[in-house]
């Protein structure tokens, strides 16, 4: 995919001291999906143009709306790309609540949330799946060299999904959250198996974050920067490998560290 065709030219005034020379800049496209659930509107994302299928269903699937891939018996893109239609078996209750719960995420993008704020009963991870700290490295460094779009406007978030085999699915948006959706998205669409798998993810490890991998099942959750208090509580209540300042050698496991295959003095 081009994803150089969702980028915009602005003309700005670069400062150096006091001295300004006009140059060209380039941003990134920002656009309203409506996602329609059985005929009627379910809600509206602002977000880059691109996986919106993907984003669609991860969404839908993180608030517990759609309980199974398989519950799925339609999914079509309008021609503008800017509406999702999912014909569905639906959890009605959950759906209520995403009308009637909504709780403002402290992510960028505004995004929004309802079930995953723990009306959802989702069992503690036992996941035995393990990695080593080079694994977690080396993927954390390939993970910012092949972020495109950030590269050229310094403007999206970036999550991936590293699969038990080796391979990766990833996604870029303007929002943190998005991300995750869209990534998580394009596995379950594409059959994959998130439950011994590594989320990483850019930007901070917040509570609404953390929730997104607990969701999915996913075992471990990996950032280059912080946790919050309520993030690392999150993991820890949930049996999720919670990991921070991933940089290089060094990481912090804030939670759960017997997923990673490591010797101890």
């Amino acid at each position: 995919m081009d994803k150089t065709r969702y980028l915009k030219t602005v003309v700005i005034d670069k400062l150096i001291d006091n001295n300004a020379k006009e140059i060209d800049d380039v941003t990134i496209e920002e656009a309203r999906l409506n996602v329609y659930l059985n005929g009627e509107k379910a809600i509206s994302m602002m977000c880059i143009p691109i996986d919106q299928e993907a984003h669609a269903i991860g969404f839908l699937m993180s608030e517990n709306v759609i309980s199974s891939i398989d519950d799925i018996e339609e999914l079509v893109l309008s021609e503008d790309g800017l509406r999702v239609d999912v014909k569905a078996v639906i959890d009605e209750g959950s759906l209520e609540n995403l009308y009637k719960e909504k709780t403002l995420v402290s992510g960028c993008g505004g995004g929004v949330t309802a079930n995953i704020a723990g009306d959802v009963k989702i069992p503690f991870n036992q996941t035995a799946f393990k990695v080593t700290p080079h694994t977690i490295s080396s993927e954390v460094a390939k993970f910012y060299e092949e972020s495109e779009l950030y590269k050229l406007t310094g403007c999206v978030h970036k999550a991936m999904i590293y699969l038990l085999d080796g391979t990766t699915v990833t996604s870029e948006d303007i929002g943190r959250h998005n991300a995750i959706d869209k990534v998580v998205g394009k596995c379950k669409l594409q059959g994959h198996d998130t439950t011994k798998s590594i989320l990483f993810v850019s930007g901070r490890l917040s509570s609404e974050m953390v929730v997104k991998a607990v969701m999915h099942k996913i075992p471990i959750i990996v950032s280059r920067t912080a946790p919050t208090y309520l993030g690392v509580q999150t993991a820890h209540i949930h049996g999720l490998t919670l990991i921070g300042f991933a940089r290089g050698r060094k990481m912090n496991v804030y939670t759960h560290s017997g997923r990673i295959d490591v010797q101890r003095d």
